[in-house]
């Protein structure tokens, strides 16, 4: 049994409760949490770790979105449109993924653990990530993706999807849990996507999508016309949408899904996935980079609508930390009041994240995963303003819990 003592506990549970001069007494699970003299005074015994000034506990962060195939880029793909990106991504994608070693993954995945990152939804198209998830301390949620847009090929690319997915299953655990990925309404034939969706559904897995990230998706799913026109019919001469968009919504009714991007969905579809009871993930320095444009976060909350962070892949970002995310994302949508900026984005990656990926982890309360870390800040710092100042000044975790095993 253990007991961390720091000056904060940031429980991101449901009152958001914050307790100054506190602690957690855990071993796998949490025990307790409280005051740190009322714990130490209940649990003698326990293992105490007294944290220095100025230090936070908080739950581990959750990546809920996070392509790790492509992290060997650095300066090879094109920014500023979608579809010129995606032409780079398509005309880099062997030598990116020549680069992608195990080991160049697994630094990826170090470099996000010592960020605090303990949990992510890793979104696998092809299975060149799956040693690395395996074998980190990390909790993974691996979607396995299916992607495929010919009805002819249909059952050989669902053959390949389920052979990956299979191969994921052998290593099930409590710290990897396979699941699926629908990749997109341009790219996935309504044929593969509902077989892959009953798979979901019979073994009652969560399920991530790519969803209205650009505005050449809203062009073609709208009216077959923009620039993805051009772009997929250099693939197949009578290409046109194979669903529009709230058609390719419904297939996913009764699924738990993760809609990543939404920047450009509109009122209707964002209240068809508040009813679905789905979940929005944001990527706002992929959205940039991309042209994408910016999500309407308080569309988004007014909507009801479970929200999460993600930092997609280094395809389409600098940094793979959900700190560096955040603090995008409060520099981004300043319209937005400080303070409750920050609150929602850190409840994006802890509370919001666990509920998407349908883990006992994200909050700090008994019984939960023992999956916490420490930051400490560099001065003293109010109450008040201890979100915001976590928000700016975090990096680097001072302690690293996952499961209860002490990782730094």
């Amino acid at each position: 049994m253990k007991l961390v003592i720091a000056d904060f506990v940031l429980t991101c549970n449901a009152t958001f409760e914050i307790i100054e001069k506190g602690g957690v007494v855990f071993d796998e699970t949490i025990i307790d949490i409280g005051p740190s003299d009322v714990l130490q005074a209940k649990y003698p015994d326990a293992e105490l770790r007294s944290m220095p000034p100025h230090s936070v506990i908080l739950p581990g962060l959750i990546n809920s979105h996070v392509h790790l195939e492509f992290s060997a880029n650095r300066t090879m793909l094109r920014y500023g449109d979608f579809i010129p990106w995606l032409r780079s991504v398509i005309r880099h994608r062997e030598e990116l993924g020549a680069l992608a070693t195990h080991e160049h993954i697994a630094a990826a995945l170090r470099e996000m653990l010592h960020g605090g990152t303990t949990t992510l939804g890793a979104i696998s198209s092809f299975g060149a990530d799956l040693d690395a998830c395996v074998q980190t301390p990390q909790r993974v949620v691996y979607f396995n993706e299916v992607l495929g847009s010919v009805a002819s090929a249909a059952d050989a690319m669902y053959e390949d999807f389920a052979g990956r997915y299979e191969g994921s299953k052998a290593f099930a655990s409590d710290r990897f849990i396979p699941a699926i990925s629908v990749h997109s309404p341009y790219s996935t034939h309504p044929i593969l996507a509902k077989k892959a969706l009953l798979k979901a559904r019979e073994e009652r897995c969560v399920v991530s999508t790519h969803f209205m990230e650009s505005l050449a998706e809203r062009a073609w799913l709208d009216h077959a016309e923009g620039d993805f026109q051009p772009f997929l019919s250099a693939f197949n001469p009578h290409a046109k949408p194979m669903c529009d968009a709230l058609e390719y919504l419904a297939l996913f009714e009764n699924v738990p899904t993760l809609f990543t991007h939404a920047v450009h969905a509109d009122s209707e579809e964002l209240h068809a996935l508040a009813d679905q009871k789905a979940t929005l993930t944001h990527c706002p320095v992929s959205n940039r980079l991309l042209g994408s444009g910016k999500l309407d976060v308080a569309k988004v909350v007014a909507a009801k609508i479970n929200f999460t962070l993600g930092t997609d892949g280094l395809s389409s970002n600098i940094s793979l930390s959900l700190w560096d995310e955040m603090r995008s994302a409060l520099m981004m949508h300043c319209e937005h009041d400080l303070n409750a900026l920050a609150k929602l984005l850190l409840q994006s990656v802890t509370c919001n994240a666990a509920h998407a990926l349908k883990l006992p982890c994200g909050v700090l309360e008994k019984e939960r995963y023992a999956d916490l870390i420490v930051a400490t800040l560099p001065q003293a710092c109010d109450q008040e303003a201890l979100i915001v100042q976590t928000l700016l000044h975090t990096r680097r975790m001072e302690a690293i819990y996952i499961h209860g095993e002490a990782l730094c």
